[in-house]
């Protein structure tokens, strides 16, 4: 049985496939806080089945209950949206990152990408690492395609051997069909637990301006200061963690922490007070059918 159904058929102008899967390379929730950005307005056009690729014991779903009743589950959603833009369409790919059946969903992907005439995709990523929130978040970017798509820093390694995501799966195989197809990834800090708007607000920029369409970000750009102003204050509190972001801004080593005053623990600790349940806020409410 399909893995998918195709919710609504529709004529698209030009259209590119944008990706974004939670879990692995998701760092500070980046990249899928990216993609539903992108995706508020869209209309879903195709759906996943999430009973086939989804463990429901590490992904459990989430149980309403009011007054002691029992009202609804929260499933998991994984699906293509439709936007569309000044010039051309974009079909937004989000949700968990499939737990089984990569190949079939790689298989599932690229039927859908020629169904409906997907010329290009951008997958959108992040990834954690040793610079501070006080700095512009730095942008990696993989694939043949690249053209003036440029990295902000250069790759680590010529060859490299990493743990793998479904959402390489996606830009390997659409580029083996044929399809431009490059990653975009954010480096958030490694201290940093929850959603990290200023890695979403990089992605969002240098991912419509490959693809050569308008779109306001104005909403990210208020909850990205916000939340710098957040971080400021936690830092300039502890002398220590000042010490940690001087040192992260500086390029060098990170001085050593005394064991109990983990500055990466307290400043995750305050974005989850900050935050609350970390909901990516562009989300549309869950689908909460029995």
């Amino acid at each position: 049985m399909a893995i998918y159904r195709v919710v609504k058929e529709a004529e698209l102008t030009e259209p590119a496939l944008v990706a974004a899967l939670d879990g692995w390379v998701d760092a500070g929730a980046a990249g899928t806080t990216a993609a539903s950005y992108i995706a508020r307005e869209g209309e879903v056009l195709v759906s996943f089945d999430p009973d086939a690729l989804v463990d429901y014991r590490s992904r459990r779903p989430t149980l309403d209950i009011n007054d002691g009743v029992l009202t609804g589950m929260a499933w998991p959603e994984l699906t293509i949206r439709r936007v569309r833009t000044d010039r051309r369409d974009l079909l937004v790919l989000t949700g968990p990152e499939p737990d089984y059946r990569w190949r079939e969903f790689r298989d599932a992907v690229v039927e859908v990408a020629a169904r409906l005439g997907v010329v290009e995709s951008v997958s959108l990523g992040a990834i954690g690492a040793k610079v501070p929130h006080t700095s512009r978040t730095p942008i990696l970017v993989t694939g043949r395609d690249r053209g003036s798509l440029q990295s902000d820093l250069p790759l680590p390694a010529e060859r490299m051997q990493v743990p793998a995501s479904a959402l390489n799966v996606v830009e390997i195989y659409l580029a083996e069909q044929g399809i431009r197809s490059v990653g975009i990834w954010a480096q958030v800090p490694h201290y940093i637990q929850g959603t990290f708007f200023p890695g979403a607000l990089a992605l969002v920029e240098r991912a419509v301006g490959h693809l050569g369409v308008h779109l306001s970000v104005e909403p990210l750009i208020e909850l990205a200061k916000e939340q710098r102003a957040r971080l400021d204050s936690v830092v300039a509190e502890r002398p220590e963690a000042r010490a940690y972001v001087d040192q992260l801004e500086a390029a060098g080593p990170p001085p050593l922490v005394p064991p109990g005053e983990d500055i990466a623990s307290e400043i995750e600790r305050f974005l989850r007070d900050a935050t609350g349940d970390n909901r990516n806020p562009f989300d549309d409410p869950p689908d909460d059918t029995p």
